[in-house]
């Protein structure tokens, strides 16, 4: 501590008051306060689920099903645009069924039959497509849910033959066209159950 001629002590520069008006020296401030730190997270951010790509034979069922589709869809846009034909045909059928009825009555019966019959398999398609697209993503109960759907197909494809299915040269190429339809689903319903295809919707469980 320095000490004047005098005799009395002298304080230090950087204890001695702050002139008057001036501004509180730095040394005299009170330290600034830390920031506030980052709460805990005690939950771990969720895995990132990567998708596998499918393998070989469960596209190549994938493509059978799409054209067994197609073939259907043939068969459905054929009977659409030669509704007029279809509906004389099916007034002979149903007047044969039901003998003595009325005109109007019969007309009735002819249309319920034929777009029934119609819409009943497009039904059973978009019911198969929409299945096919679940087990596209990796869902393996979509395979189990196919086979009752094919089955359903089968009977529908009995039920509107009677309906949909021409005399005539033009209904062999119907029988041909329901006949390779049902061939191409079920050549790709048995490769979604291969080993390969059932290792890959396997998988997905385990993620």
């Amino acid at each position: 501590m320095a000490q004047r001629p005098d005799g009395e002590h002298q304080l230090p520069a950087s204890d001695a008051e702050p002139p008057s008006g001036g501004p509180p020296s730095p040394a005299s401030q009170p330290p600034a306060s830390p920031p506030p730190r980052p709460g805990l997270s005690y939950s771990a951010p969720a895995p990132i689920k990567v998708t596998q790509p499918p393998p070989r034979m469960v596209r190549l069922g994938r493509t059978l099903w799409v054209l067994s589709f197609l073939c259907g869809l043939a068969v459905l846009a054929s009977s659409f645009f030669s509704r007029d034909a279809h509906l004389e045909r099916l007034r002979g059928v149903v007047d044969q069924m039901a003998p003595g009825a009325e005109a109007e009555a019969l007309t009735t019966s002819v249309a319920i039959v034929f777009w029934g019959s119609l819409g009943a398999m497009v039904v059973v398609i978009l019911l198969e497509a929409m299945v096919l697209g679940s087990a596209m993503n990796q869902r393996g109960w979509a395979r189990w849910v196919m086979i009752p759907l094919l089955l359903a197909h089968i009977g529908a494809m009995l039920v509107a033959g009677a309906f949909l299915v021409p005399a005539d040269a033009t209904g062999s190429y119907v029988v041909l066209l329901w006949a390779a339809q049902l061939l191409l689903a079920l050549a790709g319903l048995v490769l979604l159950f291969l080993p390969s295809s059932g290792a890959w919707f396997r998988s997905r469980q385990r993620l």
